[in-house]
Formats: C-alpha cells, structure tokens, sequence
C-alpha cells in the first residue's frame, strides 16, 4: 500500500504528533467545560428552572452528539490532514464551500481569542477591584502569553494544558463535593419551574449554547495527531459524554443547592456551593485561558491549511510552518493580531452574536457534508466508523438552522450572507479545483436516479428537446459547428462533438487519446458546454452505424445530427456511393436521427459575428408536415441563446390558391397555435430566384432538405449547390420524428394509454351490467316457471296460457342479452388484448427489484 501524500508545506513526521487525549479530548474538554460552566449555567438553572434547564441541555447536546457522529463517520472515510472542519467540508462539499467556511472559521476563532481573554481579564480585573481598561491591559497580558506558547508550537499548548485540565478538575470536584454535602430535595422541587419574570427560553439558550461549540476543538488539531481517523471520533466522543455528564450533575446540583433568585441573580453561584471557594475563581481563570488557549491552537492550523490548498492567493504566504511538526508561525502571528483588535474594539456584542453563528454553520455544514457524502452512495465512501445514519446527520443539518434562527435570526441571516459571498467569490474565481471531493459522486448518483424515474415515466411530445451528435474532422469548421449547435439547443439539450477513427491496430488507441484532447481543447476553445466523444472503427460505416444504434444510456438519446455541408462527413453522407455508410443518409433517418447541415463558409461567419445584435434576422422556409415544426421549433430555440436573443424571426411561405392574404392569415394562426413569436412573411413561389431575392439579407436561413440520388434538393426539385452560395449561413433540414409543437398533456402515450384503460372499464362495465341482466331474467324465468307448474296443478288454463306467453318473452330477451354477453365479452378481451400490448410498447409491465427500491429513496 503506498503512503498517503502529502500537501505542500506538510511535514509526515509523526515523531511529535498527539494522541488522542493530548491532542482531541484535552482541547476539547476544556473548550466544553469553559466560563458557561463557572458562570452561567446557575443562572440558565434559576431562571429556567431545572425542567427547561434539561431541554436547554439536551436540545444542545443532541447537536453535539448528531454533529460528532457525523464527524467520526467523515473523519474514518479519509486521511485527515491539517486544517480540522475546512478540511473535512472542503474535501466533501467543493473547494467553494469548504474556503469559505475556512476563512470565517479562522477568523470567528481569533476573534474567540480575544473574547475569552477579556473574560479573563474582566475576572481578574473585577477581584482587584480595576476599571474596564485594567481588563483590557489584562486581556493583552494573557494574549501575549498565550501567543509564547502556541507560537512554540502544540506541545508546549499541550503541556499548559495539563495543568489547566488539574485545576478544572480540582475545581469542578470541589463544587459536586459541596453540592452532595448540602443537598435539598425541597430546593431541587421549588426550583422544577422557571422563574415568573425570567427571559424566554431561546434567549437562555443563547446564554448557554456557547458551551456546546468546543467539542470540534480536536478536529482544528488534525494536522497534529498520530492517527487521526482513530483520534478524532474517540477523543471527541469522550469529551461530549463527560461534557454532557459534568454539566448535567451541575445543573441538578445547582436546584439542588440555591434558591431561585439566588441562582437567577449571582453569577458567583457556584462559589457558594463549592466546598472550596477560592477553587473555582481558580477553575474561571482556567476555563477563560483554556478556551482562548483551544482557539489560539485551533485557528492558525486551518489558515495554514487554506493557504497550502492556495483557496485564496493573499494567503499562500501562511503556508509555511517551522520545525518538524510545521508549526504554523506565520498564522499563529496573524491570529495573535485578530485577537489584539478584538480586545482594543470593547463593546462587540453583534460580532459575537455572528461568531456563534459562524460556529453554528460549521456544525450544520459539517452534518451536511457527512449526510452529502453517505447520500450520494458512492463506493469510495467507506467509513470505518459505522455508527451513523445519513437520515441522522440531515437532522443535524435542520436542527443547527433551527437553533440558529431561534436564537436571532438577524446574525443568522448575516452570518449565512458572508458565508454565501464568499462561497460564489471562490465559485466565479477560482480555477479547476485541486483535490476531489463528493459533488461528482453526488451528481452521478442524480443521473442515475433521475434517468430511472425517467424510464419509468412516458415518453410525450412536449418533452422534446434537441439532443445533438455533431459531426465535424475539421478543427476550422468545428468550432463554428460547435457554436451553432449551443444556439439550436437553445439550452434545453445536449451536445457531443463525434470524430469517427478509421483503422485497425495497436497505434488506434493513442489516436484515439490524441482525438480526445483535441476535442476537448476545441470544445474549450468554443466555450460551448459539451462532450467529445471518439469512435475507433475499421471503416466509418462501420462506426457509424454501430454509434447511431447504441449512443445514449436508457431513455437518454441523441436524436438530431449536425454536419458541415463542405466537411469530410458530408461528403460521406452524401455521397455517390449511396449503399455505403449503413445505407447512408436513409439508415440515419429510418433509425430517427433528424438531420441538419449547416452550410457556413469562413467570411459569411465573420460577417456574422460582426452584425449588431437588433439587426440579426433567422429566415425560416416554412412548409407543413414535421420538417417544418422542426424548423420552426429550432428557429425559436435560436432565440433563447444570448447570441440571437435580440434577432427577428421571420417565417417564409410560399403563396397557397392564388390568395396571399389568406395564406398569411393561416400562417399567423399557426404560429398562434403553436406559440411562436414570428413575422409572417407570404411569397410567390419557393423557387432559388426567390428564396435568393427574400433571404440574401437575412443572418440565418432555415430551409427544408430533401434528398434526390443521394443529393440534397430543395423543395422545387432543385439542386442547391448555385443556392447556396447567394445565400448567408444556411441550415438544410429534414426530420425524422414526429414534431408535434401543439402537444395536449393528454395526447402522446399517456393519452392512448388512458384511452385504452377506459375502454376496458367501459367494456367491463358493461359486461357486468349484462350479467346482472342475465342474472335477473334467469331469476324471473325461474319464478314464472314455478308458477306455470302451480297453474297446471290447479287447472287454471287461463292463467297458464299467460304464464307461456311470459315464459317465451323472457327467452326470447335472455337469448339476446347471451349475445349481447358474448359480444361484450370480446369487446372486453379486444380492449384488454390492446391495453396489454400498449403496456408492452411503451415498457410499462418490467419491474424489477431495484426498482422498488429506488421508490423509497429519500
């Protein structure tokens, strides 16, 4: 197996890599256990009261909890390098999302610096009884010390961790030892409900969430760990389930120990329950300086990153760290600079609303990415951590929204504003994108999801679209051809460049790659959205026959050809060698390829490109029957592309009964009917002269093809080789489709389907009520003749003769409702007999396994 590679700038040393409680869970859990802890939670407890404290908690942890099932699953599915939550999105979601995230990200946690060092700072600040600026001098006095350590590099931060994680712990047993000793269960029972003028709930949230954003601590740390597909789900799971324990226990004791306005009033609360006070002033300087500490570690490690994946130019200079574990120097410097002007703005109560937001994406992004990565079921996605639910990490998702919007939805907006600015910054900048990542899998999982519904679905004519096979060897006339063909699609289909290879042999494939790149460079070139493909062949009908039956996937298929009229494969096509080429021309049309040739010379081109865009008229020639809804159907397609969005179009038509006028009123009804914008324009005949006396200033002409030996004809019968050349570009056409541009909704397949179950429910029905015909005259011819019997037995003659005036009645209608019977009953088998083979035509009795499946996909 080879060894993973590297990035620029990164070091494979592993000599003084972390493990996972120095490096995941130790961040983490001092983040986690941090000035919420010490200062908050009583109050959330006293002015929530404990039941809504509860929901507080677990609404938080659930995210927690959702959020590191996601990380772990992602995290074992790769090799993580440095840069934490930026790494892992951008290699799942795309280089847009995962620099953007970065970038906020990175400057949400220096920010955090700042703010937890004048946490600090007011702390201190408040015990010697000092004024805002002594806090802020305070606060750039622990900056400064904090930089010393993590400008040396992780192992000097980790090993200040150490004796912070002592005095939180001493701190934190000082308060459940207290706690336990002076315990009420009356208290605990007074302090269930919430306080009668505390603030609503989501504002307490708010208050409180900050504590459930640091166990994604490790993640920053990534490029520093051993092992970090085992590190991170381990240590980050650990730190959430002590997490979740110390700060439910703590929220229990707090009910447990201090009366309400007690707790909701005195953010020192818990000085008065721990068994040692002056522990838990100790634990407040520990958790301020830890976090800033997990921050300050956490923040320059993802600018590195990003500046190694050169997301954004201005940055590549920060890519370079020192030492064997590449320490990033440079970025730790900038990160110290973001903290200082933090602490010298003071008053930033909107910037910190936005920096939890900030944190909030990247839980809900990361979720994402996880349930973007499971969703798109590719094979490369093969996480070793196998406890996790895509459908989990979606609610993941939704519920970090959710509690972003709760809990002020105007930095939420803004948060997701910056966010979004510079997503589309990277997109409409940035180049090809280094690395891969999950949206190709993603969209292929689409493709074939979406091409089953469509297999599944009927074909109808208002589903048409232009789907093109461009034939071109030329390089010259290629480009042009690939330029026409994006304005016939009108951006509805798709095209794909064809270069047919003729030859047998070894040397084949390597022109084959070369035929590839070359169609690529001109596809490029073109700036045309488009595919090449290239057909090795011994001969080129060969190549072509087999590429016109078997080009597509299911229901997706070419259905028009495009060539140059002078090119190599017109020549071919319309050759004197007619049976050549799969029959040629006729074999294309008989497999239901339309065809258009596109007669285009290098100077009429030229003037064409330099033709004002209002001034730009498609001539079309019209005639009834599908070549000319093909041609009208193109021609407004035309006009959906940029190039032709402000060029007149005109319908041409030749003179019908001597009567101009009510010709081109049946014109305009038509286009009326059919719904295309269009002058309509009646002449004397469609002969050369005056196609060439209308249309030699026209931009663009569409005329009808007809075929003649092989030969292309015009609609009189004509040659149009001396057409031609008097005319702008020409497009020839001729269809082989049906093109119905007035389609009803219930026409097509859909239609004869329906029509054809209704005629069996109608001959079922009629069926039935022959039957219960049938039944009832049985039933009175049965009565009538008991009644006879009992008439005989009493010598009633009178009423016999009656009764065998009534008995042949009845035969007589039941003899004629049998027939009506049999006759109905081949009706019914007829119309069932139809509806089978409808079903068969159009595929619509094969189901497969794979197809209930895919029925419930979510």
């Amino acid at each position: 197996m080879t060894e993973p590679k590297s990035k620029p700038g990164e070091k494979n040393n592993t000599a003084n890599k972390l493990g996972t409680f120095s490096g995941v869970f130790t961040p983490s859990i001092l983040t986690i256990l941090g000035i919420i802890l010490f200062m908050r939670l009583g109050y959330v407890v006293g002015a929530a009261g404990l039941r809504q404290a509860l929901l507080i908690l677990l609404i938080a942890n659930t995210i927690s909890v959702l959020t590191s099932l996601s990380l772990s699953a992602i995290a074992t599915n790769l090799t993580v390098r440095g840069g934490g939550d930026y790494y892992l999105i951008s290699r799942t979601l795309g280089f847009e999302f995962g620099g953007a995230l970065g970038l906020v990200l990175f400057l949400a946690q220096s920010v955090s610096v700042g703010f937890y060092c004048i946490g600090f700072g007011e702390v201190v600040a408040g015990l010697l009884g000092g004024s805002e600026t002594i806090a802020q001098f305070i606060a750039l006095f622990a900056i400064a010390a904090l930089f010393s350590l993590a400008w040396k590099g992780a192992d000097w931060a980790t090993r200040f961790q150490y004796a912070v994680m002592g005095i939180l712990c001493l701190a934190v047993l000082s308060f459940f030892i207290g706690g336990v000793l002076n315990w009420n269960a009356d208290l605990l029972q007074t302090n269930w409900l919430p306080a009668a003028d505390g603030p609503g709930f989501w504002v307490l949230f708010a208050v409180f969430f900050p504590a459930a954003t640091g166990f994604t601590q490790g993640v920053s740390m990534s490029g520093d760990l051993q092992d970090p597909g085992k590190s991170l789900p381990l240590g980050t799971f650990l730190a959430v389930g002590v997490s979740i324990l110390v700060y439910l226990v703590a929220a229990i004791l707090f009910a447990g120990n201090l009366p309400q306005d007690v707790l909701s009033g005195d953010f020192q609360a818990m000085n008065r329950v721990a068994i040692v006070p002056f522990l838990i002033v100790a634990g407040v300087f520990a958790a301020t300086l830890s976090s800033a500490m997990a921050s300050f570690l956490g923040a320059p490690r993802i600018l590195q990153s990003m500046a190694a994946d050169k997301v954004f130019p201005v940055l590549n200079l920060f890519a370079k760290g020192v030492g064997p574990a590449n320490n990033p120097q440079r970025a730790t410097l900038f990160a110290a600079a973001i903290a200082v002007l933090t602490v010298g703005l003071g008053n930033l109560n909107l910037i910190a609303r936005v920096v939890t937001m900030f944190f909030l994406i990247s839980y809900g992004l990361l979720n994402y990415a996880t349930y973007f990565e499971a969703r798109a079921a590719s094979p490369s996605f093969r996480p070793r951590f196998k406890w996790f639910h895509q459908r989990a990490s979606f609610a993941g998702a939704l519920i970090c929204l959710f509690v972003m919007l709760a809990i002020d939805w105007k930095s939420g907006a803004l948060a997701v504003a910056v966010l979004y600015s510079l997503y589309q910054y990277l997109k409409r900048t940035s180049s090809t994108s280094r690395w891969a990542d999950s949206q190709r899998s993603y969209h292929l999982q689409q493709v074939r999801e979406h091409l089953l519904q469509i297999s599944r679905e009927l074909e109808h004519p208002r589903d048409w679209r232009p789907q093109v096979l461009t034939f071109s060897e030329d390089r010259e006339r290629r480009i042009r051809l690939l330029k026409f063909s994006s304005w016939m699609v009108g951006k509805s289909g798709l095209i794909t460049a064809v270069q047919i290879l003729e030859g047998k042999g070894a040397q084949q494939i390597r022109l084959k790659n070369e035929a590839e790149n070359e169609l690529y460079q001109d596809i490029a070139d073109s700036g045309v959205q488009a595919f090449p493909l290239v057909v090795n062949a011994p001969s080129f009908e060969v190549g072509n026959q087999l590429l016109l039956q078997t080009f597509g996937i299911g229901p997706l298929r070419a259905n028009t050809i495009l060539l140059n009229h002078h090119g190599v494969y017109a020549q071919r096509f319309f050759s004197a060698h007619f049976k050549r080429f799969g029959q040629n021309l006729r074999t294309s049309l008989r497999l239901g390829y339309n065809l258009v040739v596109l007669d285009a010379l290098e100077e009429e081109w030229q003037t064409l490109e330099r033709q004002p865009a209002n001034e730009r008229c498609i001539d079309i020639w019209y005639q009834s029957g599908n070549t000319g809804s093909l041609m009208l159907l193109l021609g407004y397609l035309m006009t959906r592309s940029d190039f032709w969005s402000h060029a007149r179009l005109r319908v041409l038509v030749a003179e019908q009964d001597d009567n101009a006028e009510a010709t081109k009123e049946n014109l305009r009804q038509e286009l009326e009917r059919v719904r295309i914008t269009a002058e309509a324009v009646v002449v004397k005949d469609c002969s050369a002269a005056t196609i060439i006396a209308s249309s030699a200033d026209a931009s663009l002409v569409f005329l009808p093809l007809a075929l003649k030996e092989g030969r292309i004809i015009d609609s009189t019968g004509e040659m149009v080789d001396n057409l031609l050349p008097n005319l702008p570009l020409v497009a020839l056409i001729v269809a082989a489709q049906q093109i119905d541009l007035d389609a009803e909704p219930e026409s097509g397949a859909a239609g004869l389907l329906a029509d054809a179950e209704d005629a069996v429910a109608a001959a079922q029905k009629r069926q039935q009520l022959v039957d219960e015909e049938i039944a009832e005259l049985n039933a009175g011819l049965e009565k009538t003749l008991t009644t006879l019997i009992a008439a005989r037995k009493d010598g009633n003659e009178e009423e016999a003769k009656t009764l065998y005036a009534d008995l042949a009645k009845i035969r007589q209608q039941l003899d004629k409702a049998t027939r009506r019977s049999a006759k109905a009953d081949s009706k019914l088998e007829q119309d069932k007999e139809r509806l089978e083979k409808l079903r068969e035509e159009y595929h619509l009795n094969e189901s497969t396994e794979e197809d209930a499946e895919d029925k419930n996909l979510p």
